[in-house]
Parts: structure tokens; sequence; C-alpha cells
């Protein structure tokens, strides 16, 4: 596990973040069934050498806590992230998002394009479609019965859902072995963090509305990458559409890459960044 220092937010939320690096300020957003270590494991080192990198944990993993019910939106969680990031002096970083971290990401751009040095979007979701998350894990999202049956879930079903799921995201590529020998897989798992994410799949419909219908307005640089073998999200349908809409974004395709780009094409992801960084010089 990586060490982390956790920032508290009012009403008992806080912000755990790892840190590494001296340069322009970049955030790091993990997705779905993650931590921290997914983003830090695959660009926190080539980053760092000219970059300040933080990577987060998003409200409700890995160790940041959120309040139930009412912080899942990817819109709150940019708030969150943003707060916490303001607290330890980041200043309009570069948010680099992986799927609904992705979306996280974007979301920061659109709220706040005066605190977003600018976007780079890993296989994102940007449109409300039905998910195959809402039906895993959305029975969780619901008060009380959510509580209820979490433990319950996380005792019977889990052991056996979850790895299939860790190892199906990486597909047509293997896990890495530096993924499956590092990653702390408890953090992204257990009751607390999937009712996280019923909560996450259960949100999208309205937020993602929202981001939709806020696309041309956005203010900020964003680049976009998706893979062509991807198998959890339809980049055409998502990254392609969207930066055709966003007026300062750009979609590039990785031809034959799966949903977890940033293990496999460090570069193209490097590049993306280095663009935006070097356009606001």
């Amino acid at each position: 596990m990586v060490a982390r220092r956790v920032m508290p937010l009012p009403g008992g939320r806080s912000i755990a973040y790892a840190e590494t690096g001296t340069g322009p300020d970049l955030v790091l957003i993990h997705g779905t069934l993650m931590a921290l270590e997914d983003m830090w494991l695959a660009l926190a080192a080539p980053l760092s050498r000219r970059y300040r990198v933080i990577a987060v944990d998003r409200p409700g993993h890995g160790l940041s806590e959120r309040a139930r019910l009412v912080d899942a939106s990817p819109w709150r969680q940019a708030e969150l992230i943003g707060e916490a990031m303001r607290a330890i002096g980041v200043r309009r970083p570069i948010l680099v998002g992986h799927s609904f971290g992705a979306t996280v990401a974007l979301c920061h751009g659109l709220g706040a394009p005066a605190e977003t040095g600018g976007v780079v979007a890993l296989a994102p979701l940007c449109f409300p479609e039905p998910r195959l998350e809402q039906v895993l894990f959305g029975a969780r999202f619901a008060p009380w019965l959510g509580d209820l049956i979490a433990p319950w879930l996380a005792w019977s079903a889990d052991p056996a859902l979850l790895p299939l799921l860790w190892r199906a995201i990486f597909l047509p590529q293997a896990m890495p072995e530096n993924f499956a020998r590092s990653f702390p897989f408890a953090l992204a798992s257990g009751p607390g963090r999937l009712i996280a994410e019923g909560e996450d799949a259960m949100s999208v419909w309205q937020a993602l509305t929202r981001a939709s219908l806020s696309y041309l307005g956005c203010r900020v640089p964003v680049r976009m990458l998706g893979g062509t073998a991807d198998i959890v999200v339809n980049n055409g349908l998502h990254g392609a559409l969207a930066a055709a809409l966003i007026p300062e974004a750009r979609f590039r395709w990785l031809h034959g890459a799966g949903h977890m780009l940033h293990h496999f094409h460090q570069d193209a992801v490097a590049a993306e960044i280095d663009a935006i960084a070097g356009a606001g010089r």
C-alpha cells in the first residue's frame, strides 16, 4: 500500500492522497473498484520527473471518507477533491482521471474552470446510459437495504465476483504482474466501499445528463484517450462524442488498448498531459 496523508474536511469527510515529484501540479483520479494505487502504479514514477503528482482516493473509496447518500455524484466528488487540493496548496492542476475518475475530472473542469489547468480523461463516462455497475452494485445504494445487505454480500458473493471483475477490466490485456502483486485489493472492497460503488453507479444518470448539457460551454482544455478494445466503456459513444462537443477537446484512439490503458500506454498519457501543460505556459 502506498503511504498516504489525509486531509480532513467538514462533516467527517476526508481525502486521502499520496504525493511525489516537483513541478506543475498534476492530480490523478482513479476509477471504479480502485484506489489511488491504480493511477500511482501506472503513472507516478514517469510523471514525477517533471510534475508534482498527487494521487487521491476518491471520496468513499480507499481511505477517503464521505457522507452516505449525499456525496456520490461526480460533481460532488469533484468539489470535495478540489477543496482538499486547495488546502494542500495545489493550484490550477491538470486533472488526469480514468473511467469514473475521468468523469469526476471533467465535472471539476466544468464546475470550476478557473481552478482547473486542464483535463486528461482516460476512457471517460460522458453520457447517461444503463451500466453493468448499476446491476451489480445498485442495490447497495438503497437506504437501509444497502446497509443491511452489503456486509452479507461482502462475505458471500464479493470474494468470488470482485477478482473476476478486476481481471476482466484489463481485457484484452492481462493484469500486469506488478499490479497483481502491489495493488491493495482490500482497499477497493468491503461493505462500505461497495456501498459507495452502488451510490456512484446510481448517481450517473442525473450527473451525466447535467454534464452532457454543459460540454458546449466547457472553458478548459481537454484531451481524451480511448482504447479500441475497451469492453467496459464504449469510447465512440462517450469520449469521441464528448470531444466533438467540447470546444477545446481532442480525442485519440489507442488501437488494441483495453479499458486500463494507462498501464500500457504511459507515453500516450504523458504526451497529452505535456500538450496541455505546454499550451498553458
